[in-house]
C-alpha cells in the first residue's frame, strides 16, 4: 500500500480528512442507548461477584454511567474493518505514479489468519488446529458452560463433518478474518484486483464469502510463516501491494473515523436529553487487538477532552497491550485462544506509537472470558443486536473491571460519565452463539425464571 512515510500526520484533522474520503463507501452506523445497561452499570457489584478477583474484600465502586453504543456490527461486511480498507485504497490510488506504473492492474494482497480456525466453546476445553499437521488437540481452559462431545482426529477422519462444523462455527465468529473480506469488497468497488491468501483448511463458506466479494483466493498452509511465504510469492509474481490489517497509518486513520462519528452522534443525543451538546462524551472504551481501531479512535479524540481507554481479553496473555504498557515495551507475540478471537493479535508498531509513545490512550484494562460472555449475553438479550465476542470487551470493562469503574466514580462524581462503547463487529453464527450459551445449571435457572443475572435465586415468574 502507500508508503507510510508519505501518509498524513497522525492527528485529528487527518482522521476528519479520512472521513471525507470514505463516507460514500461506508455506513454511518447508528449509536444506540439502553437504560437497562446504564442502570446495571451504575449499581455496585456484589462482594460475591468480586470474590476471587484482584478486588476481593474491597468496597465495590458505584459509578454513574450512561452508555452510547457505536454499532459497527451493522457496518458493511459486519465490522469496522471496512473503514481502514477503503481509506488505504483511496490513499493508494492517489499515490503519485501508482496508476501510471500499472499499479491498478497489479492489485493488492493480504492474508486471512489461520488462527481464525479455532473452536472455543467455553465448556472447559478449547479445540484448535496446531501449526502444520492438521490435527485437532484439546487444551484445558476455564470452564463456563457445558457442551457434549470431544473434537479430535483429522479432517479426513470419520469425524470430519463434525470437525468442519466446529471450524465453521469458530470461523464465523473470528474478527481476524474481517480484514480480508473488507479489502476484497473495497478493491472490487474501486476496480482493483485483490489477492487473498487463506489457509487451505478454511471452511467453504469463508472461501465462498471472500470470492463473493470478487477476490482471487490463494491457498496456503496454516502457519503465519506459510501464509507470509505465499504472500511474498504473490507479490513477486504480480507486483501486488500488501495491505496489512492494522499496522499502517492509513489503516489507523480510516478506523478512527468511527470515533469522529461517535463524538457527533453522542453530542446530539446528549443535547436531545437536555444536556449540553458542547459537553459531549466523557470517555470511550475501545476493543484492542492489533490496535488500529484503538489508536485511530484515540487520534480522533485528541484535544477534545474525551478520555480513551482500551479493553482486551486477559485469557492466556491476550492483554498484551496492557502488559506492554506496564513493562514499557511492545509485546510482539500473542498465543491466546481467548473467545474474543478477533483480538488475538499483538499490538502493531505504528499503533504502539500512539498508545504508548504519545500516551493518547489513558489506560488499558483486561477482562475475563466469563465477563466477555456475560456482556455478550446482555447485549443479545437487552439490546437485541447480534455481536461477536470481541465486540463486547469494552462493555465488559465498564461493567466488571473495578479499576475502570473506580476512575469513573471518582472523576464522574454525582453527575456521572457519558461513555462511548464501541461495538466492533457482529460476524458470528447461530451455531456458534448456541454453543457459547448452551444451557447449564445457572442458565437453566434463568430459563425457568428463578435465577437472576448474578445467579441468585429470585421470584419465580407467574402468568398474568
Amino acid at each position: 500500500m502507500a508508503d507510510p512515510t508519505k501518509s498524513p500526520p497522525l492527528i485529528r484533522s487527518s482522521v476528519m480528512a479520512a472521513q471525507a474520503l470514505i463516507k460514500e463507501h461506508v455506513h454511518y452506523t447508528p449509536v444506540l442507548t439502553n437504560t437497562t445497561l446504564d442502570d446495571l452499570a451504575s449499581k455496585p457489584q456484589s462482594t460475591c461477584t468480586l470474590a476471587g478477583t484482584p478486588w476481593a474484600g474491597q468496597e465495590p465502586s458505584s459509578p454513574k454511567l450512561r452508555f452510547f453504543f457505536k454499532c459497527e456490527n451493522l457496518q458493511r461486511i459486519g465490522a469496522f474493518k471496512i473503514r481502514g480498507a477503503f481509506h488505504a485504497l483511496k490513499r493508494l490510488v492517489s499515490e503519485e505514479g501508482w496508476e501510471e506504473g500499472g499499479g491498478r492492474a497489479r492489485g493488492v494482497v493480504t492474508h486471512s489468519s489461520g488462527r481464525c480456525l479455532s473452536f472455543h466453546p467455553l465448556n472447559g476445553s478449547s479445540y484448535h488446529v496446531p501449526a502444520g499437521d492438521g490435527k485437532f488437540s484439546m487444551r484445558q481452559c476455564r470452564p463456563v458452560a457445558r457442551m457434549s462431545g470431544i473434537l479430535e482426529g483429522l479432517l479426513e477422519s470419520p469425524q470430519a463433518n463434525w470437525a468442519r462444523w466446529a471450524l465453521e462455527s469458530a470461523q464465523s465468529s473470528a474478527g481476524v478474518c474481517n480484514h480480508a473480506q473488507a479489502l476484497a469488497l473495497a478493491a472490487r468497488t474501486m476496480g482493483i484486483p485483490a489477492h487473498i491468501v487463506m489457509p487451505e483448511i478454511s471452511t467453504p463458506n469463508k472461501i465462498a464469502g471472500t470470492r463473493g466479494y470478487g477476490a482471487n483466493v490463494i491457498f496456503s498452509g496454516s502457519t503465519s510463516t506459510e501464509r507470509e511465504a505465499v504472500v511474498e510469492d504473490v507479490i513477486r509474481r504480480t507486483g501486488a501491494r500488501l495491505v496489512p490489517p492494522y499496522d499502517h497509518p492509513d489503516i489507523m486513520l480510516g478506523q478512527g473515523t468511527l470515533g469522529i462519528e461517535l463524538q457527533e452522534q453522542a453530542a446530539a443525543l446528549i443535547a436531545s436529553r437536555g444536556g449540553k451538546a458542547s459537553k459531549g462524551l466523557d470517555a470511550m472504551v475501545v476493543p484492542c487487538g492489533g490496535g488500529g481501531m484503538l489508536s485511530g479512535t484515540a487520534i480522533s479524540c485528541e484535544g477534545t477532552g474525551i478520555f480513551v481507554f482500551g479493553a482486551e481479553p486477559e485469557f492466556e496473555g491476550g492483554d498484551d497491550c496492557k502488559r506492554g504498557l506496564e513493562q514499557g515495551r511492545r509485546i510482539e507475540t500473542v498465543k491466546s485462544l481467548t473467545i474474543a478471537d478477533g483480538l488475538r493479535t499483538p499490538v502493531g508498531a505504528y499503533p504502539w506509537t500512539v498508545i504508548h509513545d504519545r500516551r493518547l490512550v489513558r489506560r488499558m484494562f483486561g477482562v475475563t472470558e466469563e465477563q466477555i460472555l456475560k456482556a455478550m449475553r446482555l447485549v443479545l438479550e437487552r439490546m437485541k443486536i447480534v455481536v461477536e465476542p470481541s465486540a463486547v470487551v469494552g462493555l465488559a470493562t465498564a461493567l466488571y473491571n473495578e479499576d475502570f469503574r473506580r476512575i469513573a466514580a471518582k472523576e464522574g462524581g454525582a453527575e456521572g460519565w457519558d461513555v462511548g462503547i464501541v461495538i466492533s463487529g457482529g460476524n458470528t453464527s447461530v451455531e456458534a452463539i448456541g454453543q457459547m450459551f448452551a444451557v447449564g445449571e445457572v442458565d437453566a435457572g434463568r430459563h425457568e425464571g428463578v435465577g437472576g443475572l448474578d445467579a441468585r435465586k429470585g421470584v419465580e415468574n407467574v402468568a398474568g
